[in-house]
Formats: C-alpha cells, sequence, structure tokens
C-alpha cells in the first residue's frame, strides 16, 4: 500500500512554517527534523516506508526548504529561534506526544525542545546529530573555530564556502558505500535554496551561533540522564563532522539506547531508507519489544 505525504504550512509567529505530513494522525507521531544543508526533503522518501506505524510530521525550520526566509535584518537566526518555530508548530497542530527524529541541526533543535518539554517526547531517533564534544570532528572545527574567535570577512570564507556548492555536494557524498547512490537532486535542491540573495548571511549566522550549541552540550546530558527517554542512535560511521565517539557517548548517559552502525557518511538515507524504516518500526511501532543492544 502506498502512503500518501501532504505538504502543508501553518502560521507560527507570524510566520509561514512549512512541513510535509503523512500516516494517520491518531498513530505516535514521529518529528522529522532535518540538518543542514538540506530541508525535510531529506525526509521524502523515510516518511512512506514509516506512515503504515506512524504518524510523520516534517517542518523546514525558518529560512531552510519552503518555509518564510526572511533577511536577517527582519528575523535573529539563533537555534533559539529555531526552536521557537518548531516548537509553536508542535503547538498549533496540537501535538501532545511525540518522537524526535534528528540529523545534524536537527539535534540542537530538537535537544532544546526535549529540555524545554520532557513530557512531550517520548523517544529519540538519533542520526548523526551530535550532544558530546566527543562527536565534534576536525572538518567543522576547521570552519567554525576561527569563526567563533574573530568573526571578520577571512573567517565567514570558510563557512560561506560550507554552504556554496562544493560544500553542500560534500555534505551529500562524504563516506557514501557507492555514490552513485545518492540522488543529484539532493545537492541541486539544497543549493538553489543556499543561493538565494542574503541566505548565506544568515546561514553563517547560525554557524557562529552553533557555539551557543556546545554550551548546552552538559544541559542536555543532564536531561538524558534524568529522563531517559527510549533512544535509537543510527549512525554513518564515514561521517567526518559528527565523528563515531559522539554516538557511543550517548551510550553513557542512555544506557538502554540501541546503536547501529551504517557504511554511510552525514547523511545514509538515500542507501540505507529501508533498514532504517525496520529499525525504527522494530524499536518504537506499537508491540515492539526490541532489545537493547549495540549493531
Amino acid at each position: 500500500m502506498t502512503h500518501q505525504t501532504y505538504h502543508r504550512t501553518a502560521t507560527v509567529n507570524g510566520r509561514k512554517v512549512f512541513y510535509r505530513e503523512a500516516g494517520d494522525p491518531a498513530a505516535q507521531t514521529i518529528l522529522l527534523l532535518h540538518g543542514l544543508p538540506t530541508s525535510s526533503q531529506m525526509f521524502r522518501e523515510l516518511m512512506p516506508a514509516l506512515a503504515d506505524r506512524f504518524h510523520l510530521i516534517a517542518p523546514d525550520y525558518i529560512g531552510f526548504g519552503h518555509s518564510d526566509a526572511p533577511s536577517r535584518e527582519e528575523f535573529t537566526y539563533t537555534f533559539d529561534n529555531l526552536t521557537a518555530h518548531i516548537a509553536g508548530l508542535v503547538d498549533v497542530l496540537g501535538l501532545t506526544s511525540c518522537i524526535l527524529y534528528m540529523q545534524d541541526y536537527g539535534g540542537p533543535v530538537g535537544f532544546r525542545l526535549f529540555a524545554q518539554r520532557p513530557d512531550l517526547v517520548k523517544g529519540f531517533i538519533i542520526q548523526n546529530a551530535n550532544a558530546y564534544l566527543d562527536g565534534v570532528g576536525d572538518a567543522p572545527k576547521k570552519v567554525l573555530l576561527p569563526l567563533w574567535e574573530n568573526r571578520n570577512a577571512g573567517t565567514e570564507k570558510p563557512a560561506r564556502d560550507f554552504v556554496g556548492i562544493e560544500g553542500t555536494k560534500f555534505h551529500w557524498l562524504v563516506g557514501a558505500k557507492n555514490p552513485e547512490a545518492i540522488n543529484p537532486d539532493n545537492w541541486i535542491l539544497d543549493q538553489a535554496l543556499l543561493d538565494r540573495p542574503g541566505t548565506q548571511d544568515y546561514q553563517v549566522d547560525l554557524l557562529e551561533n552553533y557555539k551557543t550549541n556546545i554550551a548546552l552540550y552538559p544541559d542536555w546530558q543532564a536531561a538524558f540522564r534524568k529522563h531517559q527517554p527510549k533512544t535509537l542512535i543510527i549512525w554513518g560511521k564515514h561521517d567526518p563532522f559528527f565523528i563515531p565517539p559522539g554516538a557511543r557517548a550517548y551510550l553513557n548517559d542512555l544506557p538502554d539506547a540501541k546503536l547501529v552502525w551504517l557504511d554511510s557518511g552525514h547523511f545514509v538515507l538515500d542507501e540505507n531508507v529501508a533498514q532504517v524504516a525496520c529499525e525504527i518500526k522494530a524499536r518504537f511501532a506499537p508491540g515492539s519489544d526490541a532489545k537493547t543492544a549495540v549493531a
């Protein structure tokens, strides 16, 4: 049976937030939170694969995908503000319970939401999203540390390259088992949106603001230990941005988590959507009793 995905918008704090929706709203909701440099389009194949068992909501953050993209003069681009609009969407849609699927930027958005509303969140699906210093690779350090220490035209250049076409293509292809399995529409679509006037300016603002996520790692880790959400970790083991020690670090605070390694990089779904869907169903679908394991 084919499950339809719908493409919708909601007004949150006066701005248009685009989201994809699939599955029965009476089922457990999975809120799918995308990473950089992409949008909810990264979940376009996963959503139909899960819609027989779950209700899926995949939003675009403000400034990403099909959501409103105000200039940096009209909107302050911080992870706090991105999260505020996702929290607002949760309220507009009347969601009272959800599992968070988090990749890359989805981590700092989702973990903020979890810290603010732990009773809302019934579980984590963590896919190459970081909450530990152990997980920060050399690749982002080279881009981010100079920007954080002294933002100027020189230190901004690597950040702008990071969201330029070569950087975007690298995000999608790095670590792939078979690059020919990765749809080139991914980076072409992403870059078309990144190349809109003013977009790279606020993307650099977000890369600078990423340091606020590092500062919150101890708070998030404390929340993990306190609330012990049911957790599935799915990790592309060849990711140069968020490296394997970051995946293993979750097990210190979430010892009942299941960790699954994939022969992939920063993005995993083009090559592994069927396996990821099976792992999610085994861990979270009603009636499942997946055992704690490290695969």
